[in-house]
C-alpha cells in the first residue's frame, strides 16, 4: 500500500500547478478537513487520547528532577498563567545560541541549564507529555511566532526547503501544500500542512507525535533523506510552516487521521 501511494504520488504531482503560495485569508487547519467524528474526538477532552499526555504532563511539571531538584514550576508557577500563549510564539530565537529553537528545544534548555537533569531523548513518553502539557495552556490563542526581526533569516531558510525539490520523486512541500490541497492520495485528503495542532495524536501512529516526526515522515515518503531530530534544517522548517500559519488558532493536543 505504501509503494502504491508513493506511485500515486508522483501521478498526482506530475505536472506542475502555478506554485503560488496560499493566500493568508485562505489558510484552512487540518482539522476542517477531517470527517466528523474525528473532529468530534479531538472536540472532547473525555474522548481526545491525547489528552493522557497532557495529564502526564501535569505531574511532570510538578515533579522535582535533576542536582538541582528543581520542578518546573519552581520557576513558573502555575501553567495555567504562566505557561499562556507561549507555545504561540514558537520557534523562538535564542539569544545564547544565536539561532532558533522549538519548545521541544526550550523544555530541554531548562532541564540542563535550570535543573541540571539530561535532556529528554526526541520522541519520549516524556518529553512529548511536557510538550502538550505546555502547548495545550496556548488552546486557542493565535500563532505569532517569527516577530523577533533576529528570526527573519531562519524563516527565509524554512522557506527555501519547504519550496525545494528533493528525494527520488523530487518533491517539495510546496508541491502538496500549495499546490494540490484538498485533493485526495491514496484516500486521505491533502490538506495545508499548517501545524496547529503539535504535538499531536494521529491514528495513524496511534501515538502522540512532534512536528519533527510528521515532517521527517514526509521527507522519507518522497524517498529523501530525512534530518535528524532537532537538526537546525528542521526547526527552521517548523518556524517557516508556523508563520505560515499565523493569525491560527492553536488546538494542541490535536487528532488528525
Amino acid at each position: 500500500m505504501r509503494f502504491a501511494g508513493l506511485i500515486a504520488l508522483s501521478a498526482l504531482l506530475a505536472v506542475d500547478a502555478v506554485g503560488a503560495e496560499i493566500p493568508q485569508a485562505e489558510r484552512r487547519s487540518g482539522y476542517s478537513f477531517m470527517a466528523p467524528d474525528t473532529r468530534a474526538m479531538q472536540d472532547d477532552d473525555t474522548t481526545n487520547p491525547g489528552m493522557l499526555w497532557v495529564l502526564d504532563g501535569e505531574k511532570l511539571w510538578a515533579r522535582k528532577t535533576g542536582v538541582a531538584n528543581k520542578a518546573c514550576a519552581d520557576c513558573h508557577q502555575d501553567a495555567r498563567v504562566s505557561m499562556k500563549g507561549v507555545a504561540a510564539h514558537y520557534p523562538a530565537f535564542d539569544k545564547a545560541l544565536g539561532r532558533p529553537v522549538d519548545l521541544e528545544q526550550r523544555i530541554n534548555l531548562c532541564r540542563t541549564n535550570q535543573q541540571q537533569a539530561t535532556p529528554l531523548p526526541y520522541e519520549s513518553r516524556e518529553l512529548l507529555a511536557l510538550t502538550a502539557f505546555v502547548a495545550q495552556q496556548s488552546r486557542g490563542a493565535a500563532i505569532e511566532p517569527g516577530n523577533d526581526p533576529q528570526l527573519a533569516p531562519f524563516v527565509a531558510r524554512g522557506r527555501e526547503l519547504f519550496m525545494q525539490r528533493q528525494g527520488q520523486l523530487n518533491l517539495g512541500c510546496t508541491n502538496c501544500h500549495d499546490e494540490n490541497w484538498d485533493k485526495r492520495l491514496a484516500g486521505s485528503a491533502i490538506t495545508q500542512g499548517h501545524p496547529t495542532g503539535y504535538p499531536l495524536y494521529r491514528l495513524e501512529w496511534q501515538s502522540l507525535g512532534s512536528l519533527q516526526r510528521r515532517l521527517r515522515a514526509c521527507m522519507t515518503g518522497i524517498r529523501a533523506q530525512a534530518y535528524d531530530y532537532g537538526a537546525p534544517e528542521l526547526v527552521e522548517l517548523e518556524l517557516y510552516l508556523m508563520s505560515r500559519a499565523r493569525g491560527m488558532p492553536l488546538e494542541a493536543p490535536a487528532i488528525r487521521p
